[in-house]
């Protein structure tokens, strides 16, 4: 007699949707995407393991997140969360399906965004964090892992994990609790003094603004010290093709000062602003107008590559290691480096690496199946991990 398949948690939740595949992971949840049993819409389901919340410590989190998302969902550049499932073990936050991917992502691919495209996410970005502060609510973790698309490109700002709400606030309306990543991060967090979340919020949208348009960071160093010191002495560098109005946004939103750091409300009385909304306007009608993208398309775009296939030309092109990107950097951009080889599989590779990696802070984001995986540290830093076929060289 065959023996009967297991089915996973994540097949049936509650009787009410369908669980499909796995869109992402992090330390303490798995999110998938699913279809409502109901009316067949797609959502996706962020899975956590409740005794894992208890050991982590990050209930309040969680309740966190639920909460400021509730206060939140009529805005359309928020995911918006449906519901909220629970079982003896697991908890289901269902959420909108943002099938665009992370605007992580299609920085990476690109290198860079041109200035007329960083301009209208950074417009949808200041529109949704100043729908939040209206209601009281200060994100405190901007950045890019955090900035989802939806089918036709729309930015939608998620993860209120480390959120403010109205009651966290002292009586001066100021907050006290460090947290975020320390490369998006204002440095007055740093500080342990008592902060305004909005102005916090402001900084980190100055390091957005400044990543999409050069596809690095302004400041970006393993040692936090020497990073802050760079901060207040406000040492980064504008690539020569920015333009002069962005430059002069950046330059006032990455101010260390928070009293003389630009608003996100005085921002759209900037004639740069206004034109950016003009244009943001006219993208958003073209994009109502266009087809959504075709998903098999997507698919066959993002297929894995073959390691069977790899030639000393593919090894080179997957290996850090061998990049000859720096012959052409005129940035002037270091990196620090580690290569092996190895007899085990690629997944063992992967896991072991994602386990260790895990527990220094790292999340990781397969960004082709059996060949590269990239990690994001707590602090901005990155850990890419390649795969080559063969003897398998790995480089991190």
């Amino acid at each position: 007699m065959a023996k009967r398949r297991e089915k996973t948690p994540a097949e049936l939740v509650l009787g009410k949707y369908e669980v499909g595949r796995l869109l992402g992971r992090g330390t303490f949840a798995k999110v998938y995407e699913a279809r409502s049993v109901a009316d067949g819409s797609m959502v996706a389901i962020k899975v956590l393991d409740k005794p894992e919340i208890v050991d982590g410590g990050i209930g309040p989190r969680i309740l966190r997140e639920v909460s400021a998302m509730r206060r939140l969902s009529e805005h359309p550049h928020i995911i918006k969360i449906h519901e909220v499932l629970a079982t003896r073990s697991k908890i289901y936050l269902v959420m909108e399906n943002a099938q665009g991917g992370e605007l992580l992502a299609r920085v990476a691919r690109r290198g860079r965004l041109p200035e007329p495209t960083a301009i209208r996410y950074f417009h949808q970005l200041l529109s949704a964090l100043r729908f939040c502060h209206a209601h009281g609510v200060a994100h405190r973790d901007v950045k890019p892992q955090n900035l989802l698309l939806d089918c036709i490109g729309n930015l939608k700002v998620s993860d209120f994990g480390l959120s403010a709400l109205p009651e966290h606030r002292r009586e001066d309306g100021l907050l006290l609790t460090a947290c975020g990543t320390p490369a998006y991060a204002a440095p007055e967090i740093a500080r342990h003094r008592a902060y305004d979340g909005a102005r916090a919020d402001a900084w980190s949208c100055g390091i957005i603004l400044f990543v999409l348009l050069a596809g690095f960071l302004p400041f970006d160093d393993s040692n936090l010290s020497e990073m802050y010191r760079r901060i207040h002495r406000r040492e980064y560098r504008f690539p020569s093709w920015f333009s002069t109005a962005a430059k002069r946004l950046i330059s006032r939103l990455l101010d260390p000062n928070p009293e003389t750091r630009i608003t996100i409300d005085a921002i759209t009385d900037l004639s740069w602003f206004r034109r950016a909304n003009s244009l943001g306007d006219n993208l958003n009608l073209l994009n109502s107008v266009l087809p959504p993208p075709d998903q098999q398309q997507l698919a066959a775009t993002a297929s894995p590559l073959s390691t069977a296939a790899l030639n000393a030309f593919d090894i080179i092109s997957l290996s850090i290691g061998l990049d000859l990107s720096g012959l052409f950097d005129c940035e002037g951009r270091v990196r620090r480096e580690s290569r092996f080889t190895s007899t085990a599989a690629p997944e063992a590779v992967f896991g072991k690496i994602e386990e260790v990696g895990g527990k220094l802070g790292y999340v990781f984001e397969r960004r082709k199946e059996g060949v590269c995986a990239k990690g994001l540290g707590r602090w901005g830093a990155v850990m890419t991990v390649e795969v080559a076929g063969g003897r398998r060289l790995c480089c991190l």
